[in-house]
């Protein structure tokens, strides 16, 4: 990524280029021939990975990450930078969480996007939202797992779309709707609110809905469904009429909670 050409980065977790095309009518940012490149990874613990460990130093102290994306805990655990490497690293899912959702809604990441965008110095700024990834919010089909009276976890979406209990035109109707959830509350805000010659709407990976027998998303799996995403270049001119009012928390989180958090958004 960092190779490549923009000075604001959007990630769509697991946005294909099929469904931005799908929905392209209804924002003028997004074409109806959507280009697309091959990720480095097919999770995003793996793009995590592979993108910043082999960014040089330097570029890393002119970024900004504001992320929505919990495997930001990793940096300097599990893979390199440490966080401190950052220019910024704002975390958003340790305070901007919503219990309801289960996921970071897409206005809270904007709200803090568009703070950093218009009060920082950084060369480039990365903002990494959770959607179109589940939970999706049209469906209530135990997309977050949460344990019944015996104990047993509720069978997740994919579950479902593997039994036959789920269709995979309901499951990837709900799909797109959470992309339009973003564009509309996230993506759409941001453009208007922040000033940038060239923003490029991209993923960190894509999702499989039943493509070689594969469901969801998967470490190091070389299929297109999981490794092609969007690569939409457009630009942003700033309103100025979006008021920032979410402040980022020093909050402490418990391993519990942060394993739930992980459970909500399919992982555990």
């Amino acid at each position: 990524m960092f190779e490549r050409d923009w000075d604001v980065l959007v990630l769509l977790d697991t946005c294909r280029p099929d469904v931005a095309e799908e929905v392209s009518g209804g924002y003028p940012f997004v074409p109806s021939d959507v280009p697309s490149i091959t990720s480095v990874g097919s999770t995003s613990w793996e793009w995590l990975n592979r993108t910043f460990s082999e960014a040089p130093n330097d570029v890393v102290e002119r970024t900004a990450y504001v992320c929505a994306n919990n495997f930001s805990q990793q940096f300097g655990d599990e893979f390199e930078p440490d966080p401190a490497s950052f220019g910024l690293l704002d975390e958003v899912w340790r305070y901007g969480w919503d219990d309801d959702l289960g996921v970071v809604p897409p206005e809270t990441v904007t709200d803090r996007a568009v703070d950093v965008r218009r009060n920082g110095e950084f060369d480039r700024l990365i903002v990494h939202y959770m959607q179109p990834h589940i939970p999706y919010r049209s469906l209530d089909v135990g997309d977050r797992a949460d344990a019944d009276e015996r104990g047993a976890a509720q069978r997740s979406v994919w579950d479902l779309l593997q039994m036959g209990d789920l269709s995979r035109a309901d499951a990837w109707d709900a799909y797109r709707d959470n992309l339009r959830w973003v564009l509309d509350d996230g993506v759409a805000p941001l453009l208007e609110n922040i000033d940038a010659d060239r923003v490029v709407l991209s993923s960190d990976h894509g999702e499989a809905f039943g493509e070689w027998n594969l469901y969801g998303h998967y470490r190091h799996v070389p299929a297109a469904a999981l490794r092609e995403v969007p690569w939409i270049v457009t630009s942003a001119t700033d309103s100025g009429q979006l008021e920032p009012e979410v402040e980022p928390e020093e909050i402490h989180l418990t391993d519990d909670t942060i394993n739930e958090r992980l459970t909500a958004l399919g992982y555990q």
